[in-house]
């Protein structure tokens, strides 16, 4: 009996080690994992009909992943074409017109009298902002090298991802089966907490880039009906900035806003400022995130720690990863709550009083 024991323990711990070693060779590519099993859960439902349709479950898993990778390589390639051109266009737009006889310097008379008039030296500030936007559009070919630098590791995080993805659509029911039958846990509390990872990591997702993309283009219109130069490249860099948290696309229109005003441009300004306010927070904050997102009972002040605490360690993916985790411990936390008082009255009456 004692051999048993101990044999029992030794494979166990071997287990542990087999899976701590199978998460060390994966970990630099845990990021590109991640992402392709939460796209896994989102697509899920239009993958099912698809393997409903065609009643061959492997070419719609093969379907589903390359169609996935297409728009994604897509939309990437093109976002970052508009982003890198439209910038040096702008740049250069800008300084041209900032400088000495430029139409921005033309107009701002009265913008300068106002800052004169608080001791400002606007002709010192049209100067270094000329000399920034020349250095930044001096820079953009560094920008360009160094994004093509990193594309091949992109590739190879996208590669793993479309994998995940893959694995993930086929083979779920059997990889949360698996993880059961290893967990200390009791089956269902496995099953309740793997759930509760699946419906963190598609709502996190599907709100994130959904609500962002959303954000982008009514951001874009508003700047279009404002007369901003360069409205898509502006869209599109809201839509980069909607995965700030706290601020986010607020760094974005509000000083777009109050360059239209300080201009000359005051009708202009007061649309943008009022079509922003109502479409980019109030309709896509309050009406399409939380349609896609829903409302799981956490505090105000876990979300923020998942998110800025996400952020701080493991960089702009912990906009997702940070939100997920914080999601699965507090799930986890109810469980313990729930199973240790096991419902008992004077749980149930304190219940009322939260």
């Amino acid at each position: 009996m004692a051999g048993t024991i101990r044999e029992s323990r030794a494979l166990g711990w071997l287990a542990v080690a087999a899976i701590a070693l199978i998460a060390w060779l994966a970990f630099p590519f845990a990021i590109g994992l991640l992402l392709g099993t939460l796209t896994a859960f989102t697509i899920d439902p239009a993958y099912r009909w698809l393997a409903k349709r065609t009643r061959r479950p492997t070419l719609s898993g093969v379907l589903a992943v390359i169609a996935t990778g297409v728009v994604v390589v897509a939309v990437s390639f093109g976002f970052l074409s508009l982003f890198v051109s439209r910038l040096v266009e702008f740049t250069t737009t800008v300084r041209d017109a900032v400088s000495p006889g430029g139409a921005l310097a033309a107009s701002a008379g009265t913008t300068t009298a106002w800052l004169n008039r608080y001791g400002i030296n606007a002709t010192s500030l049209l100067s270094r902002l000329e000399a920034g936007l020349g250095e930044v559009a001096s820079r953009s070919a560094t920008v360009a090298a160094a994004v093509a630098s990193v594309t091949a590791s992109a590739l190879l995080g996208l590669f793993f991802a479309l994998l995940a993805m893959y694995v993930v659509l086929r083979y779920w029911p059997k990889l949360v089966s698996g993880v059961a039958c290893v967990s200390p846990l009791q089956e269902r509390h496995t099953r309740e907490v793997i759930e509760e990872f699946r419906r963190a990591g598609r709502t996190t997702l599907a709100g994130t880039v959904v609500t962002g993309l959303a954000q982008g283009i009514f951001a874009a219109i508003g700047y279009a009906i404002a007369g901003v130069p360069e409205a898509a490249f502006f869209g599109a860099a809201t839509a980069v900035a909607s995965l700030i948290p706290a601020v986010g696309t607020l760094l974005i229109w509000v000083p777009i806003g109050v360059f239209l005003f300080f201009t000359g441009h005051t009708t202009r300004a007061i649309v943008e400022l009022i079509w922003c306010s109502a479409t980019v927070i109030g309709l896509s904050d309050y009406v399409i995130r939380p349609r896609l997102v829903g409302e799981d009972g956490t505090p105000a002040i876990l979300t923020f720690i998942a998110l800025f605490g996400g952020v701080e360690i493991f960089g702009l993916a912990g906009l997702i990863v940070g939100p997920i985790l914080m999601s699965i411990a507090v799930a986890t936390l109810r469980l313990y709550v729930r199973e240790t008082t096991n419902e008992r009255p004077s749980a149930k009456a304190a219940s009322q009083f939260r």
